[in-house]
């Protein structure tokens, strides 16, 4: 499938930043009715700056990483909202089942409470037959948005565009076979986490993502 590299200074500023430079390399999408899905929390103000340069639909999908209880940092997989689970088979060997169940329940638990929390209980935007752009502030191993592109075809999209400001080189190539357009803005050839690319990089907090989720309720509608 398509895969778009458009290389920038190498570093951005901050998610607002990359998210700007990622709207503009989507302008071929703007004022086509798309649906920008942003993965919380980090990719929210990635997704916003995306939803507000081209003009589209904005919400979260809400997909959550299956970390190994003893190291957080690594997973086995990721699951999202609607149940969509990717689960990476090598990575489980040796794990107790009843500990890989108690985490996906665990993070059942999390998903729910994040779209009672940040989506204020509402239900997924309509994804049958539109162009759905899937955004994140960068990918690391992939699993997190695999489920979301698993969610995506489940819900019969239309399109599925990716777009991150950053991944590695060989997760690009595996995630852009899975859908139709896969945007990057850089693949850093050392690519060893996403935040070698931002200046300023921070946890993002729920208070953080419920006020850009107001400011966008009160754009949208001062614009309608």
């Amino acid at each position: 499938m398509p895969d778009s590299t458009l290389a920038t200074n190498g570093t951005f500023d901050d998610r607002k930043d990359a998210g700007e430079q990622l709207g503009r390399a989507l302008v071929n999408y703007r004022g086509k009715n798309v649906l920008v899905l942003a993965i919380p929390r980090g990719g929210v103000e990635v997704g916003f700056e995306v939803a507000r340069t081209l003009d589209a639909d904005f919400s979260l999908v809400v997909v959550r990483k299956l970390p190994f209880p003893y190291n957080p940092e690594a997973g086995f997989g990721a699951i999202a909202e609607d149940g969509s689970t990717i689960i990476i088979e090598r990575a489980t060997y040796g794990v107790p089942r009843d500990t890989l169940e108690r985490t996906i329940e665990f993070q059942q638990e999390e998903i729910e409470r994040r779209i009672q929390v940040l989506r204020k209980g509402q239900p997924l935007p309509e994804l049958k037959g539109r162009t759905v752009i899937l955004v994140d502030d960068g990918i690391a191993m992939g699993s997190t948005m695999r489920a979301a592109i698993k969610l995506c075809k489940n819900q019969k999209a239309g399109r599925i565009v990716v777009a991150v400001p950053v991944t590695g080189e060989s997760v690009a190539r595996e995630i852009g076979a899975l859908i139709d357009e896969m945007v990057v803005l850089e693949k850093p050839p050392f690519f060893r986490a996403v935040a070698q690319v931002y200046r300023n990089w921070y946890d993002v907090s729920d208070r953080e993502v419920l006020e850009m989720m107001e400011t966008w309720r009160s754009e949208t509608r001062a614009s309608g």
